[in-house]
């Protein structure tokens, strides 16, 4: 079942175009790898499916859709709700690690201090953090770690009960543990959410992936099954930038 549809979709920055006429869908309960170069216009990709181009002053055509309504007739605090997006570098909020995971839920229901602090602790068991901080909740989420601080996103994120979470570079500044405990969050929630993983790496993708798309300049050159684009894909330029020929 597809959970984002996306169709014929431009995305323009004044004169310059991110995106070229991209058709493609999301389904539901699979980690998506997006790959490309610099400037292939993957975090364009995003930007666009939960609007954060219209703080850029963008201009988006063609259309996206979440369960089959377009993304332009919700409210963006609902989009936003049901679209996590987690950036390269990790932004924690000034306060405790409790409070960085709570903040969202109090600010949008009135909920008891028992029921929050049950979605604080699901939420970090679930990002895969609770060993490591559950001494600590009262600590500033900035004494954290790098990977820890990523992780922290994550559960913030998680704290939402979004549908679709998206990742920009989430691992480009962790060390080999750190990013294979963000891969094994992502691998563990694959079966209640759905990821879109913006990388780099390919052999992120490779790793975590169940489908993956290609992006050059702009333009979806190619989208299938993580192990036929690795090994078998149909367009030259995939096979070019898998072999690291460019990029």
């Amino acid at each position: 079942m597809d959970k984002v549809q996306i169709e014929k979709v431009s995305l323009y920055y004044n004169s310059c175009q991110a995106l070229k006429n991209v058709t493609m869908t999301v389904k539901e309960n699979e980690i998506l790898g997006v790959i490309g170069p610099a400037n292939s216009g993957k975090s364009s990709l995003l930007r666009a499916i939960n609007r954060l181009y219209e703080i850029d002053y963008a201009r988006m055509t063609g259309t996206i859709a979440l369960d089959g309504e377009n993304i332009h007739k919700l409210s963006l605090n609902d989009l936003r709700r049901r679209v996590g997006l987690i950036f390269a570098t990790p932004i924690v909020l000034p306060g405790t690690i409790h409070k960085n995971i709570s903040y969202g839920p109090k600010l949008h229901n009135r909920i008891s201090k028992e029921k929050l602090d049950d979605i604080v602790v699901n939420a970090l068991k679930a990002a895969n953090l609770w060993d490591e901080v559950k001494d600590r909740l009262k600590d500033s989420a900035s004494t954290l770690s790098g990977g820890q601080q990523q992780r922290l996103c994550i559960a913030r994120t998680l704290a939402m009960a979004p549908e679709v979470i998206m990742m920009d570079e989430p691992c480009s500044g962790l060390d080999p543990i750190s990013t294979a405990k963000i891969e094994a969050t992502m691998l563990d929630l694959k079966e209640q959410y759905t990821f879109i993983l913006v990388t780099n790496n390919t052999k992120q993708a490779a790793r975590v992936a169940d489908r993956t798309a290609f992006f050059l300049a702009g333009e979806l050159i190619e989208i299938d099954k993580t192990e036929k684009i690795f090994t078998t894909p149909h367009r030259t330029k995939t096979d070019e930038y898998i072999r690291g020929k460019f990029g």
